[in-house]
């Protein structure tokens, strides 16, 4: 369905609550935060789409993944926001995204004009459309005069945090192909499965090389979100060189160039040194580990989610309490985003904020607020053996559950 001026309304809800917060993520890793420092003082930024280092950087990052990759072949922006409009303008003509997806998706094609459809996902997981709604959505706007050209998705999904399946990824990818689509992979998350060796991922750039570009924002995993750094990587093709060019055409035009100082710092951390290997894999076990009893109280109150896979939170359906949440005043998402944000005292965004129906009760739950509330909280949660008995993880838990538990 296209946007509406009403479907922007209800999408992102009151003006007062803006876009959903970052997470501000674990406190930074000393190694990062020493080469940081040791750069303050370069007080130039770096060239349009990031200097030779930085995209040299990411190119071993990505060829430790299997995608080999040439540093002309990669761009580097500030932040995930800005590289996507960039890579949006860059390719002209509307854009698909499944529903739910993440929040800066639709304003970032809006902001461009560009109409945006959403296309539902299959029922094993978010991030990716299911493929025979998107040969129906693509045919359907052809069909109103519409110009479908590009696909975005994420197989490693925020705000669902599922991992799709190889087999629904490349039929989506098959069909977006075969329809000629280019699709924007978003990677972001992908280094943060909660259960590395038994999901199963593969990155759309294997199936289709030529037609697949990768995003990913390196806040996921490997540095804090108040170093902005996002990367893209584009097929080795003649066709894929003029996109980059024009990518970066925009980012000049924006101003969207990586910080001097963090630029040295993000490439430290695409090389994955010992340290950053580690910190990567000990958050990602925490986050699985709360998550897990996140989605146990999500359940025990009669409240319906997807087993978080990845990531920092789980996406709730509240639907099932309609009736106790209605006496409380919430009828839609936005209100639901309220109660809960109010009730939790952590941002709980609501599911219009990703695409959602507005009249569905589905939210976006962040593991991040359970994890302590100082930086020695944090810190303790990271490396304890069971963090789950920690006094003020067990305390935000039961919060959490007690909150969800009343509405039974």
């Amino acid at each position: 369905m296209q946007w509406t001026e009403r479907d922007q309304r209800e999408d992102h809800g009151p003006v007062r609550y803006g876009p959903p917060a970052p997470d501000p993520g674990l406190p930074v890793l000393p190694e990062l935060a020493a080469v940081l420092a040791a750069a303050a003082a370069r007080t130039r930024p770096e060239p349009s789409g990031g200097g030779r280092d930085l995209r040299e950087a990411a190119g071993v990052y990505w060829a430790r993944r299997g995608l080999h990759t040439a540093p002309e072949a990669i761009a580097a922006a500030p932040g995930a926001q800005p590289l996507l409009l960039a890579l949006i303008a860059a390719h002209g003509g509307d854009v698909l995204m499944p529903r739910p997806c993440p929040a800066s998706w639709t304003p970032q094609a809006r902001l461009l004009g560009r109409p945006a459809y959403h296309v539902p996902t299959p029922a094993e997981c978010g991030g990716i459309p299911d493929p025979f709604a998107l040969l129906e959505t693509v045919r359907r706007v052809r069909a109103e005069g519409g110009t479908p050209r590009l696909l975005l998705l994420s197989v490693v999904d925020d705000p669902t945090a599922t991992v799709a399946p190889p087999e629904l990824v490349r039929e989506a990818c098959e069909a977006a192909v075969d329809e000629g689509l280019h699709i924007v992979s978003d990677e972001t998350w992908r280094d943060t499965l909660h259960r590395p060796h038994d999901t199963v991922l593969l990155s759309p750039a294997e199936m289709c090389p030529d037609d697949v570009t990768v995003l990913s924002d390196l806040a996921g995993a490997l540095i804090p979100a108040g170093w902005p750094v996002a990367v893209a990587r584009f097929p080795a093709t003649e066709r894929a060189a003029a996109f980059r060019a024009r990518t970066l055409d925009v980012l000049t035009a924006l101003g969207a160039l990586v910080a001097g100082p963090v630029a040295p710092a993000a490439a430290h951390a695409l090389r994955e040194p010992e340290a950053v290997t580690l910190r990567m894999r000990q958050a990602a076990e925490l986050h699985a580990t709360v998550a897990a009893a996140a989605h146990r109280a999500v359940l025990t109150a009669g409240a319906l989610a997807r087993p978080p896979q990845a990531g920092r939170h789980l996406y709730a359906d509240l639907g099932p309490l309609r009736s106790r949440l209605a006496a409380r005043g919430v009828t839609d998402s936005m209100e639901l985003e309220e109660y809960l944000t109010r009730r939790l005292g952590a941002p709980t965004p609501g599911g219009h904020r990703f695409g959602d129906e507005l009249g569905a009760l589905r939210v976006r739950l962040g593991t991040g607020p359970l994890l302590g509330s100082t930086r020695e909280e944090e810190m303790e949660s990271l490396t304890a053996v069971e963090p789950l008995k920690l006094p003020h993880v067990a305390q935000a838990l039961s919060m959490f559950a007690g909150a969800l538990d009343e509405l039974r």
